[in-house]
């Protein structure tokens, strides 16, 4: 065998062997878990979920003056979860429970498995419709109890700050926020001025001829401030920023409710700009509800009965104010994407899907899963999931060959190469993150 024989004969084993070794990582279609649970067991999940595709919040005549006609009416009340909403969260249930079933928490069908799964809810309507929607998908036909308080009743586990768990420090919240922002809330309108023109051009119906004759304001001309907050905010930012965030999601459920014609953004939305311009919401919470200051008074008492949660099935004995039950397979806790927001915030998570960073869609879910090893160990692995934006626009059938996109996420104070966390360091990095203050034994 000559030299040349001899040089691309090597050259193509050591093709082959990078590709051997490569093909044992995610990029030939296996997560970190999968390679990293052989011998172990999954024992028990936590979805944090954010409720479906609801109307506009509040008001839907509030942002009227800052487009060229009014936006477009809704079939449900303000915030109320809508029937297509409600579609997307039963196909959310349906592919959950063939995912529970392959990881053999529940069986595939029948409603035995009902009694192994838990379904908490906040009390507002569009977060209780969710619930609901995910017990029909998941148990088609059968009796799934969803518990959840009275509405108007603030629930401690969603809204903490407004059922009076603690005595928020705004003043802290407040210096919190602005040195983040160059102390003046202002910068905000420099920084994100290019997204908020896309956001602006489409507001003023991009270019179109207006179907009135009304003089609109600029999103540019709200003013600035920042000052104590109310409810469940212990600071409040005002900005072109924050009511460019509230434009954005509602563009975004234009989009998510399958809205076609004028009523999709004037005919001005197409998803490349939606794209852009969720980038402002996504900004506006980092500043309001990733800040650490302000997480720790909004998510504490909820990070803490997450915990106490994977110790009682951990145990099998109940823990005091852990919700759920200890023989339980599956705990749902369906509230909103502030919970989410902060719960990350916490524990400094961050994660990409369907090319968005850290976003909180309708129906999107933060996963505590809790696994057992061979050798008796309990561990901790974290996924962000949620549907795509195509996948809610067409409520399409999620299956196996078309999932709901699902990433792993990676706890920094505690993360080990294979993406999870022993169950005794999850626990040591969440009492050191959380405030007890903030925390009641109540569930």
């Amino acid at each position: 065998m000559d030299l040349n024989t001899r040089l691309a004969v090597l050259c193509l084993a050591i093709f082959f062997s990078a590709t051997v070794v490569l093909c044992t990582l995610p990029v030939c279609g296996q997560t970190p878990a999968d390679t990293a649970t052989n011998g172990s067991r999954l024992r028990f999940v936590i979805y944090l979920t954010r409720h479906g595709v609801r109307s506009p919040t509040g008001n839907p005549d509030r942002y009227d003056a800052y487009s060229s006609t009014p936006w477009p009416k809704w079939d449900v009340g303000p915030g109320d979860l809508t029937p297509h909403g409600f579609e997307l969260m039963k196909l959310f249930g349906a592919y959950d429970r063939s995912y529970f079933a392959e990881q053999g928490l529940l069986s595939p069908v029948g409603c035995a498995g009902a009694s192994d799964v838990t379904i908490l809810a906040d009390s507002d309507e569009r977060t209780r419709e969710t619930a609901t929607a995910l017990a029909e998908g998941m148990f088609p036909a059968c009796a799934v109890a969803v518990h959840a308080l009275p509405e108007n009743d603030p629930d401690p586990l969603f809204h903490s700050m407004r059922a009076g768990v603690g005595k928020p420090d705004s003043a802290l919240a407040i210096a919190a926020v602005e040195g983040r922002i160059g102390g003046s809330a202002s910068n905000l309108a420099d920084v994100y001025r290019p997204k908020l023109n896309v956001l602006d051009q489409i507001l003023a119906g991009c270019g179109h001829a207006p179907l009135s004759n009304r003089r609109r304001a600029s999103i540019f001309d709200v003013p600035s401030s920042q000052s104590r907050g109310h409810s469940d905010h212990a600071a409040k930012l005002q900005s072109p920023l924050s009511v460019g965030s509230s434009m954005a999601e509602t563009l975004l459920l234009e989009y998510a409710e399958g809205m076609k014609g004028a009523d999709l953004g004037w005919g001005c939305l197409s998803e490349a700009k939606l794209r852009e311009i969720m980038q402002l919401h996504t900004a506006y919470v980092d500043y309001t509800e990733r800040t650490p200051a302000v997480a720790r008074l909004d998510a504490s008492n909820l990070l803490d009965h997450i915990l106490a949660a994977l110790q009682q099935s951990a145990t099998g004995k109940p823990v005091p104010g852990a919700p759920g039950r200890p023989g339980d397979r599956v705990l749902f806790l369906v509230g909103h994407d502030t919970n989410i927001a902060t719960v990350a915030a916490l524990l400094d998570l961050h994660w990409i899907l369907d090319g968005r960073r850290d976003d909180t869609p309708p129906g999107g879910a933060l996963v505590f899963e809790l696994w057992r090893s061979a050798s008796g160990e309990y561990s901790i692995r974290v996924y962000y999931t949620a549907q795509t934006l195509l996948q809610m626009r067409h409520a399409r059938t999620l299956t196996p060959a078309n999932p709901p996109p699902r990433v792993p996420v990676f706890v920094p104070s505690c993360g080990r190469r294979d993406m999870s966390c022993s169950l005794g360091e999850f626990a040591a990095t969440v009492r050191r993150v959380i405030d007890s203050a903030y925390v009641t034994a109540a569930p």
